[in-house]
């Protein structure tokens, strides 16, 4: 066990996370011994309280409780060995690689960063993912565990602020699709609902929910943040289901889920906001579509296009359905093929 420390974030170290700059300096630390450090005050940053995620700038000074030494956190998912069936699934992902940009096709189910409970995840994994450079490529955006597709990861520091700056633009598209209950009407359109977090329901918070706000609510109500959806449906099974297209035009928590929930046709295998019956307020067989089909959740980070921040030209990356979403357009009949790269730019 290490004494208190102070250090100062160097010349090459600006723009980071507080815990992923930390993991750099303690690669056996876990994020929820970071958290737990920052809950406390324990870990400081020019003398005041931080955050797991607050950005660290050039120069500053970190107060460094005491740590323990490799090999005593208990139960740590750094300290897990990567296997090779791990390392060998995380590469075969790689959907796109060059000198500054890895790209790779999420796998439901596989979190994106590590979390109390959660010993496996892409962070993690990113060492496999190495090809040749000294450090892992670092994570520029998330995908929930349960939602696969399209993730980003930058293969330096320099690259990764510039591909987080690059997000945020609105030259950045960002394609999901996704297989709802029931058929909207209209058949295209743009979802406003405003979004509050919801307390979980869990021992220390676990299962949170986002609720939606009416547009005229959202300044009125605590915490509430403006949300925009833009919705297309490609095709329906009759007024049971149907094939939809979906980009976020804002990016907040489970976005795409709970305004799809809130107008009545909630995407399938989704429980958190499909309701404990699995019930819409449509015509639709809710977020289930019967015994025959995976019960996993139906949305897919379909596309990313975005101005490669080195050579300037436009990249545009597609990824694949996974395997439950393949058997459920196999089931209903839905072509792949058949579907517009982009639905909401077509022309008249």
């Amino acid at each position: 066990m290490s004494g208190v420390q102070n250090r100062i974030v160097g010349p090459d170290e600006g723009e980071q996370r507080l815990d992923r700059w930390l993991r750099r300096h303690f690669p056996h630390l876990n994020q929820g011994r970071i958290e737990k450090m920052c809950r406390s005050g324990e870990l400081r940053v020019n003398g005041g309280r931080v955050k797991a995620a607050t950005r660290l700038e050039i120069g500053q000074s970190v107060r460094i409780p005491p740590m323990p030494d490799e090999g005593e956190v208990e139960g740590n998912p750094v300290n897990r060995a990567m296997t090779a069936a791990d390392a060998k699934m995380i590469q075969s992902c790689v959907i796109y690689r060059d000198d500054h940009i890895i790209a790779i096709n999420k796998p439901a189910g596989l979190a994106t960063q590590g979390g109390s409970g959660i010993a496996r995840h892409v962070d993690g994994l990113a060492e496999a993912l190495r090809f040749g450079f000294p450090d892992k490529p670092r994570l520029v955006h998330r995908l929930d565990k349960d939602t696969s597709g399209v993730l980003l990861l930058a293969r330096t520091r320099t690259m990764a602020a510039k591909l987080t700056e690059n997000l945020k633009h609105r030259e950045t598209r960002k394609i999901y699709w996704a297989a709802v209950g029931g058929v909207p009407s209209p058949r295209a359109g743009t979802i406003k609902f405003g979004l509050v977090k919801a307390a979980g329901h869990g021992k220390g918070g676990e299962n949170e929910k986002m609720r939606c706000v009416h547009p005229a609510e959202v300044d009125k109500t605590e915490g509430a943040k403006r949300a925009i959806t833009d919705y297309a449906v490609l095709t329906s099974l009759a007024k049971r289901a149907a094939w939809v297209a979906l980009v976020p035009i804002t990016g907040r928590t489970h976005q795409l889920r709970a305004h799809m929930a809130e107008i009545g046709h909630p995407v399938i295998g989704d429980g958190k906001y499909g309701g404990s019956g699995q019930e819409n307020l449509g015509d639709g067989w809710g977020a289930g579509l019967g015994e025959d089909l995976s019960r996993k959740l139906h949305l897919h980070a379909r596309s990313l296009t975005i101005m490669h921040p080195e050579t300037g030209k436009i990249l545009h990356v597609t990824a694949d359905l996974p395997d439950h979403m393949v058997k459920t357009w196999d089931f209903v009949g839905w072509v792949v093929s058949h579907a517009p790269v982009d639905p909401f730019n077509m022309p008249d």
